[in-house]
């Protein structure tokens, strides 16, 4: 399989710098379908099912192309979180975040539909919020930053400074789990130039190495 025919299904610039860690060509194509949350899904299975929904709109449009699929949910007490409508609606979220620890869900799945492969997986990492203080807050609110990120916040960001710890994969919290996504691309055959082992040993990716 040569790198070309790798797709990204995803317009998200944290996911295209992860899956650019592993040296290899792909392509970007925006999927089309519409995130809408469903009240039968638990938050990681709405994850899952996202993830799914975007790599199968590009698929069909690209049948003979390994399609990445990824999507990634914040859940607090079994509520799910997903990115602020605007900064009122993100303050909101970190106020409910605050001094709390919750769950980071990614899911992926990767298709390649002339060949009827479909898999996909969720990884939960955990996130201890600070008990920030309103000037914080109201500092970090006033970066924007939190608009489109889940959870109204960015790990590789400023949002790092709100963060007290970690228990998990940090690229799962940025939005894409590199490890078992190389792992699976290496499955289908494509060649990684640079070993995923080796990027988790380096952490070459902002604020990596401060959540070791």
């Amino acid at each position: 399989m040569t790198p070309a025919q790798l797709i990204l299904a995803s317009t998200s610039p944290r996911r295209r710098e992860l899956l650019t860690l592993l040296g290899i060509a792909f392509t970007i194509v925006a999927p089309t379908c519409e995130e809408i949350p469903s009240s039968t899904h638990s938050p990681s299975e709405q994850a899952k099912q996202f993830a799914l929904d975007k790599a199968q709109s590009v698929s069909t449009q690209y049948p003979e192309h390994l399609v990445i699929g990824s999507d990634t949910v914040i859940e607090i007490e079994n509520t799910l979180l997903g990115k602020p409508d605007n900064l009122q609606d993100a303050e909101n979220m970190l106020c409910q975040l605050r001094g709390r620890v919750h769950q980071v869900h990614t899911g992926v799945a990767v298709i390649q539909q002339s060949t009827n492969y479909s898999v996909h997986f969720i990884e939960t990492a955990h996130v201890w919020i600070k008990d920030f203080n309103n000037d914080e807050l109201e500092h970090y609110l006033d970066t924007e930053e939190s608009l489109g990120k889940a959870g109204a916040y960015s790990i590789q960001g400023e949002g790092a400074k709100l963060i007290e710890k970690i228990e998990g994969d940090y690229p799962t919290i940025v939005g894409l789990p590199l490890w078992r996504t190389a792992k699976l691309l290496e499955q289908q055959g494509v060649i990684l130039p640079k070993t995923v082992e080796k990027i988790y040993q380096t952490k070459p990716y902002t604020n990596w190495k401060e959540f070791s």
